[in-house]
């Protein structure tokens, strides 16, 4: 039996930050050349192990204790804004042999990467990188910008053995994204006003038909919405993990 001294010890940890480490969603996925495991950090941030190497996808100290996490073998960054680019993680997982992939913006703040600008493709650590523009056509600021600009922001296609996942970063459902092909695990971005609405979400679905939805970073978005509307859509799995 728990008593009070007991539960307030429990509670005290539960809630200071380091005392107790979060539990993440992970999925399993087969491919040709072994297993890819995702884990689910949150908001546009991922973990992919493969192959023996630790992908890291726009890391937010926000979200985890990354001094309790492995070191990158590879980082992406999707864009510059701070809770996709966080210098501060970025040295903490940064090795000598880690490389960045990022974007001119990023390059800014983050030295010694490799600047991939949209519609690049690189082969980097035995894994084929495809740079996909990611940005704003509807979704302004007040002063009529919208929210990302053509030209400053990826999303990457990556193949890992014969399945390849596109990670569309903070973006709407552009022309370049609903013209992609092949695509088995789509991750794209609703959380309103700054990237698409789920009836964006299912139009680029429908184009491009990845066998796989992972909505993410969908911040207070209700998915109860994106559940319903992909009722209709036939040959892609839904696939809804915590990812706010």
């Amino acid at each position: 039996m728990i008593n009070v001294v007991t539960l307030t010890l429990l509670i005290v940890c539960l809630t200071i930050p380091g005392m107790a480490e979060a539990e993440f969603e992970k999925d399993v996925i087969e491919t040709s050349a072994g297993d890819v495991e995702i884990t689910f950090i949150g908001h546009g941030t991922l973990v992919f192990a493969f192959d023996g190497k630790t992908i890291h996808v726009d890391p937010w100290s926000n979200l985890a204790d990354y001094t309790k996490m492995p070191k990158a073998d590879l980082i992406l960054l999707t864009h510059h804004h701070y809770d996709h680019l966080d210098a501060d993680v970025i040295k903490q997982l940064r090795s000598d042999s880690t490389i960045i992939v990022l974007t001119e913006l990023c390059a800014k703040t983050v030295k010694g990467g490799i600047i991939m600008k949209n519609g690049d493709e690189q082969a980097i650590m035995g894994v084929d990188v495809v740079a996909v523009p990611a940005y704003n056509l509807v979704h302004k600021r007040d002063d009529g910008e919208v929210f990302h600009p053509k030209g400053e922001g990826n999303g990457y296609v990556l193949t890992l053995g014969d399945k390849r996942f596109y990670i569309a970063g903070d973006t709407e459902n552009t022309p370049e994204m609903k013209s992609l092909k092949n695509i088995d695990y789509a991750f794209l971005p609703m959380n309103l006003p700054y990237t698409m609405t789920p009836q964006m979400v299912v139009d680029a679905v429908r184009a491009f038909k990845p066998k796989v939805l992972y909505p993410y970073h969908y911040g207070d978005t209700d998915t109860d919405k994106i559940v319903e509307l992909m009722k209709s859509v036939k040959g892609t799995e839904l696939r809804l993990r915590k990812m706010e």
